[in-house]
């Protein structure tokens, strides 16, 4: 059973199943299998056709992929187990910590949208920060991967918030790797590279993206490119909660809304991306504006968490609750 344990362990990617070697890994990338899932679904027959493998080869192939990804029925008492060991986050607010079951959770998604300027950002900031304390204060004693798509990362906000939670600055810095996307292509293929970047270095536990959804809505404007931007878009964000689940880390990505026009009743804003990012995150949050400093942050879906809103602050030094 310990040798099954270290197996699943030690199978990350496709390139670690046995007999995938450089030929047969090429193969299958540009057949369409590049990832353990699909593998996982694949038919042997149609793997061994596409990778150039003897049927028997590809049957084991699929068999390894599926235990690696622990694919099998599990009783309700074993998923107890399994989100028993979910870790948590803070975010410096008591409130929105409440709001979100006690912090931003590992081997899931967590989606933040709202309107340009609501605070998705200084969350996301805050967070980055915060994963680096330690677990009695609310962290993971952790690193941030940060992909920048909207150019709106600020190592002082970083400064400001690590100092006020008594972490030294400079090492705070260090622990937050950030990167620049540059259009949709460049942002698919940092998340490819962030499995072998997060393999080398157990620390990183939670990577934020900010924002998810800008480039896939500058690129694919108009109704005749929506599908193209929904199926590139939908596999993006599953690479990402397969980074949350694989390596229990926290994923946390921001979202843009855009106002419907054949709304006449409650809110007219909904987010950008449709029924893809409706369904692929565990968590949905929406942050709106309230008075001066204050947010109002709404929990729009988590199936394991109640509605509601909590209200919270965006203070010089970070996120903090709301003063009475």
């Amino acid at each position: 059973m310990a040798d099954q344990v270290e197996e699943k362990r030690r199978i990350k990617t496709v390139k670690d199943l046995a007999g995938v070697g450089q030929a047969v890994l090429s193969k299958l990338t540009e057949a369409g299998y590049s990832s353990l899932e699909a593998i996982a679904v694949a038919s042997p027959q149609d793997l061994s056709t596409a990778a150039g493998i003897p049927l028997t080869t590809a049957q084991r192939i699929i068999k390894e992929a599926r235990d690696a990804l622990d694919i099998r029925f599990k009783t309700a008492l074993e998923i107890e187990q399994e989100r028993a060991s979910v870790k948590k986050i803070t975010t410096s607010s008591q409130a929105l910590d409440g709001l979100l079951g006690g912090g931003i959770e590992t081997r899931t998604m967590t989606e933040l949208f709202g309107e340009f300027g609501s605070g998705k950002t200084q969350i996301c900031h805050q967070i980055s920060v915060n994963v680096q304390l330690p677990p009695e204060k609310g962290g993971l004693a952790g690193k941030a991967l940060y992909i920048d798509t909207e150019g709106t990362f600020r190592t002082e906000r970083i400064r400001a918030m690590a100092s006020a939670l008594g972490l030294d600055p400079k090492e705070a810095l260090s622990n937050i790797m950030s990167i620049r996307a540059i259009n949709t292509d460049h942002q698919i293929a940092i998340v490819e590279e962030l499995q072998d970047l997060i393999a080398k270095d157990d620390r990183i536990k939670l990577v934020v993206v900010d924002s998810v959804t800008s480039h896939f809505r500058a690129e694919y404007s108009g109704r005749e490119n929506l599908a193209a931007r929904q199926q590139k878009l939908n596999r993006h964000l599953h690479q990402l909660v397969r980074l949350a689940e694989i390596y229990d880390l926290a994923v946390v990505v921001t979202n843009q809304v855009m106002a419907r026009p054949d709304m006449f009743y409650g809110d007219p804003t909904v987010a950008v991306g449709g029924h893809t990012l409706y369904h692929v995150p565990g968590i949905r949050v929406q942050i709106k504006k309230s008075r001066g400093n204050r947010r109002i942050a709404r929990m729009v879906d988590a199936p394991h968490l109640p509605e509601g809103e909590v209200v919270f602050s965006i203070t010089n030094v970070g996120i903090r609750d709301a003063e009475e």
